[in-house]
């Protein structure tokens, strides 16, 4: 295809851009013509993209991190709150440390970072936020508790948000992946015997999504090729929400 690219002139930051689906985010943008920074508690070293070390839950680290990115690729016109925790705790014998640890990271950060990068935007009257959900926002199983109910909270942030900023021209969205061949989700199948074959069994295209194909959605989410996207929340689970919906 000849023209400009999907994300020319864009900065872009990822928020827990270490590997998986954030790193696939940031690899997708920078192709895509975008200046990308991400922001992960481990060192990020992925060639042609800027990298801060932060805590996303920590408002102090966000604003430190925020700011060394901007003197790498500038002031954020794209922010994608990927970071998060996929964990699971007993309703009964979850501590209050826990629960507020696990919507620290899955929920408050998306706001804290957008916090920081808003008021640019506001100025700019432009710019996209894209938040990581999950299918478990919406649909979810025994075992994923308060993980679905943070989720849920993201997707409701998202709707909220997108309706206080549209007035300056800034758009935000969620995206929902189901199952998606992370770290994370390898270390699942692996610690659960038959695990993947069951969950093979109930995928509707007949394989699990790759973390590229989430980062395409998003990427398109936060260009201008979406620009009367606003406030809604994209599943990218191969159809198996469809099916148990």
């Amino acid at each position: 295809m000849g023209g400009r690219a999907l994300l020319d002139g864009e900065v872009v930051v990822v928020t827990g851009g270490a590997q998986g689906i954030g790193a696939a985010i940031a690899r997708t943008a920078l192709r895509a013509g975008a200046r990308v920074g991400v922001i992960d508690l481990a060192v990020v070293d992925e060639p042609g993209v800027a990298a801060a070390v932060g805590d996303v839950a920590d408002p102090a680290s966000v604003r430190r991190a925020l700011a060394q990115l901007a003197t790498q690729v500038g002031a954020p016109t794209v922010l994608v709150n990927n970071a998060g925790r996929n964990a699971s705790y007993n309703p009964v014998s979850m501590t209050e440390g826990d629960w507020d640890g696990l919507f620290a990271v899955d929920l408050k950060a998306a706001w804290l970072c957008a916090r920081e990068v808003l008021p640019a935007m506001v100025t700019a009257r432009s710019g996209a936020i894209v938040n990581l959900a999950s299918l478990h926002a919406r649909l979810t199983a025994q075992g994923m508790f308060p993980y679905a109910a943070a989720k849920a909270g993201l997707v409701g942030l998202t709707r909220s948000l997108a309706l206080e900023v549209a007035p300056y021209g800034i758009r935000v969205n969620s995206v929902s992946p189901g199952y998606i061949r992370t770290p994370q989700v390898e270390d699942q199948f692996t610690a659960r015997t038959g695990f993947e074959a069951e969950v093979m069994s109930a995928q509707p295209l007949g394989r699990i999504g790759t973390p590229d194909e989430v980062a395409s959605v998003v990427c398109f989410l936060a260009s201008e090729a979406a620009s009367y996207v606003t406030g809604a929340d994209w599943s990218v689970d191969g159809g198996l929400g469809v099916r148990y919906a």
